[in-house]
Order: structure tokens, then C-alpha cells, then sequence
């Protein structure tokens, strides 16, 4: 039973006499508790609701086309509270953030609804049976899964939970009724790595075509891990084993199904110091939101956009872009060929140390706003400051020490404006079109 906040003009529920405040119990006999029973159920021609009124159930039948929306809104997207995450990860970014952030940031979510509805990642350990027939029956497709290992031992150590080994078994019910699942490898030097991984690689390819892809990417590790498990960061040489361990098997995944399966995020060839492969390596692109292959489609965007551009920027023009270490040699190279090719077009490329975090976070996208004051309050910054729209949230306001894109751009004196991980958006914006 959900609670109704508001009736949409003239929409099927209002001609029906359905008032903000009423509950609704059922749509064709069925339970209703959250958004996926609702949206699944609403897609019947005819729908008969049962609700209730000040304690008092009445009943209203609606004909529709099977897609039309009937003009109900609730308290919460999901219409119920968003599931808080019981594992204590060896690995979790939240427990190695330190005191005194916005509330929102120490929520460890892992609702299986957001990973279908937002593309989150979830461990399937706060799963029930019951929640596994739902999503088959829903046929909720695609599911981001945070595996880690198969190794059914190993996963209740690194996530402190021992359930932990039992729900990889919802891997295999998943793949046996054509569910797709895209998984994500935390690799933990020491743990998850070597033979561990090559098992892990092993059994998740035995799933596939249900598993649809593989990130494997390296624990983000801040300097606030005071009484958390002892993890190190790979060396760039490890980087560059790990890399090629991958590659190799994602080879034989290749020959074998026709698909690598397998790809180590961009953050572990920058610290390897090795070349980014070339699009096609990343085939459909399904973990670029994981930051794998995100280099490869930006600049191959930033070719494309770069070849066809028939408009010329005004010049003079001076600006600037802030970044993370990660990427600052990459986003140097296409800077260098936009100044080449426009004379009179300089723009300043600022490499960001995280000293809020650590220096081994080294992605632009935990880049706060203190270090960009910090660093940049000296410097010159041109017309307008331009940084990746992931260094805020997602209303695109905040940084994530909760300075506000605003704070910053007065304390730096300069306008700041935010560039999608777009090749194409990256020129436009930095030419002024």
C-alpha cells in the first residue's frame, strides 16, 4: 500500500474522482509496494484499482492505451525508502570518508530497484528469495552486480557479511532465466587479485550471455582509513600485470562467445602508463559509467566533432579547465591540437592534487571545491574556469565537501561551467560554441 500525494489535471485518476491522500492497495489484484510493482502492473489496457479513502477501500476501473500514464504521484520516486547497504565492505569509499559532510554522502545504498531504475550497483546481499522472483518475473534487465569474486569464502571476508557467498548463487538464477547482468570487480591488492581473479573471470564467464560484461576496477583509497583494513594501491607495474591478465583471458572470452566480457577500468592504464585501447575494444560501451572506456569514446568523439566543426570560435579567446591527475595528460593532448589549430585560442590545463581525499584519488571526479580554491586562487583562469560535471552532484551544485559551484566561482573570481564527459561537448564549450 502506497500513500498518493497528488492527482494530475485532468488525467484518467482525477476524472475518476481519486484524491491526493488516498491509498492505494492493488492494481488488478496485485499488491502494490514501490514503483516496480506499480509501473509493471500499470501497463494492462484495463486496470481496476482498489483503494481506501479515511479507512474506507473503494474501487475504480480505468481503460487506457497500454503505455498512457494515469496521473498519480507519490511521496518518494520510489514510493518506499531507498534499501541502506548491511555489508562493511574491506574496500567502501563511504567508511574512508572523514567527519563532518553532508548527510547523503554516508548512505550506503544497495536497492536492487536503483540498480534496474538508475544503473546502480548492488551486491545481491540484502536480497530475499521473494525479491529474486520479482525481478525474474518483472523480467528486471539489465542489473548492475558489485561481484568482487566468486570465490564464496573470499566475498564474506571482504564484505565483512556472511550471507555473502550465499547470494552469488542469485548469479546463476539470474543467468538461467535470461536476466542481463552487468558486474563490477573491486580488485584489492592482496585479495581479489591473481589467481582469485582469474577464477572469478572464470566462473562469471561461464555465465555469459546473462553476464553481459565485466569492469574490473582498482579500491579508491583516501588517506582517512584509520582502523579499516590494510589495503595498498597497485604500483603502475601491477597495474600493468593486472591489465594484461585481463586482456589475455578477455581474448579467449573473444574467440570463445564472441565477446571480451572483460575491461580493466581507464584509471588502471593511466596507472599503468599504458595506451587506452581504441573504441572498438569497448564494444557496447554497457560500463562506460564505471569509467571503462570513458577516454576511448571522448576522444573518439572529440576526432569526429573536431573534423566536422564548420564554425570558427571568436579570438582572442582565453579559458581554462581543471581536471584530476588522471586524466590531465589526456585532456593536455586535445587542448594542444584545439590551440595548434586555432591561433589565438589559449587555454590553461590545471592538474588537481587531491589533498582533500589523499593523492592516491587521482579521478577528476572527487576533485572538491576546496582544492580547486586552494590551487587555482593564484592562477590564471581566463574568461571561465570549465571542470568535469562529475565533480558535482546531482542536482549539479555541490562538490562533494559541500562548497558549492557558486562559493567557488566567487572565492576564484572567474565563471565556472561544467563540461559532460562529451568529446564533442569538451570542444564546443572550450571554442565558445
Amino acid at each position: 500500500m502506497v500513500k498518493i500525494c497528488d492527482v494530475n489535471n485532468h488525467s484518467y485518476s482525477s476524472r475518476h474522482g481519486i484524491l491526493p491522500g488516498d491509498i492505494l492497495i492493488s492494481v488488478n489484484g496485485n499488491e502494490i509496494n514501490d514503483v516496480l510493482d506499480y509501473r509493471f502492473y500499470l501497463t494492462d489496457r484495463k486496470l481496476d484499482l482498489l483503494l481506501s479513502r479515511n479507512g474506507t477501500e473503494y474501487s475504480v476501473s480505468i481503460k487506457k492505451n497500454e503505455y498512457d500514464d494515469i496521473g498519480l504521484e507519490f511521496e518518494t520516486y520510489l514510493m518506499d525508502s531507498k534499501k541502506s547497504c548491511k555489508n562493511k565492505c574491506v574496500f567502501c569509499f563511504i567508511d574512508q570518508l572523514p567527519k563532518g559532510l553532508r548527510d547523503t554522502l554516508y548512505f550506503k545504498d544497495d536497492d536492487a530497484r536503483l540498480s534496474f531504475l538508475m544503473g546502480n550497483y548492488v551486491t545481491l546481499t540484502g536480497l530475499k528469495d521473494s525479491d529474486v522472483d520479482r525481478i525474474i518475473k518483472m523480467h528486471m534487465s539489465p542489473i548492475n552486480v558489485s561481484v568482487h569474486t566468486t570465490n564464496p569464502d573470499l566475498r564474506c571476508k571482504m564484505m565483512n557479511n556472511r550471507f555473502a557467498g550465499k547470494s552469488l548463487d542469485y548469479l546463476k538464477r539470474f543467468a538461467k532465466n535470461n536476466i542481463t547482468l552487468n558486474c563490477q570487480i573491486v580488485l584489492c591488492k592482496g585479495l581479489n587479485d591473481g589467481d582469485e581473479l582469474l577464477n572469478t573471470m572464470h566462473d562469471l564467464a561461464s555465465l555469459y550471455p546473462s553476464v553481459n560484461s565485466v569492469s574490473i576496477v582498482p579500491a579508491g583509497l583516501t588517506k582517512y582509513r584509520d582502523n579499516l583494513y590494510p589495503l595498498e594501491p597497485f604500483s603502475p607495474d601491477e597495474s600493468k600485470k593486472i591489465i594484461q591478465k585481463v586482456q589475455n583471458f578477455a581474448l579467449l572470452c573473444k574467440k570463445e562467445y564472441g565477446s571480451s566480457i572483460f575491461f580493466c577500468g581507464d584509471e588502471m592504464y593511466l596507472k599503468a602508463g599504458m595506451e587506452i585501447p581504441s573504441p572498438d575494444y569497448y564494444e557496447d560501451f554497457s560500463q562506460i559509467e564505471n569509467g571503462v572506456g570513458m577516454i576511448a569514446s571522448m576522444l573518439d568523439e572529440f576526432d569526429y566533432a573536431f573534423d566536422e566543426l564548420d564554425e570558427f570560435p571568436s579570438l582572442p579567446r582565453k579559458v581554462s579547465v581543471a581536471t584530476g591527475n588522471a586524466a590531465y595528460k589526456f585532456i593536455c593532448s586535445l587542448t594542444e591540437r584545439l590551440e595548434e589549430r586555432f591561433k589565438g585560442l589559449e587555454i590553461k590545463v590545471y592538474n588537481i592534487d587531491n589533498d582533500f581525499f589523499g593523492h592516491n584519488i587521482t579521478v577528476a571526479g572527487l576533485v572538491t571545491g576546496i582544492d580547486l580554491i586552494n590551487q587555482l586562487k593564484d592562477k590564471s583562469l581566463g574568461s571561465t574556469l570549465y571542470i568535469p560535471r562529475t565533480m558535482l552532484e546531482s542536482e549539479g551544485k555541490l562538490f562533494l565537501d559541500s562548497m558549492s559551484i557558486d562559493e567557488v566561482s566567487a572565492k576564484l573570481n572567474v565563471k565556472i561551467e561544467t563540461i559532460t564527459n562529451d568529446g564533442e561537448n569538451f570542444m564546443r564549450s572550450l571554442l565558445g560554441l
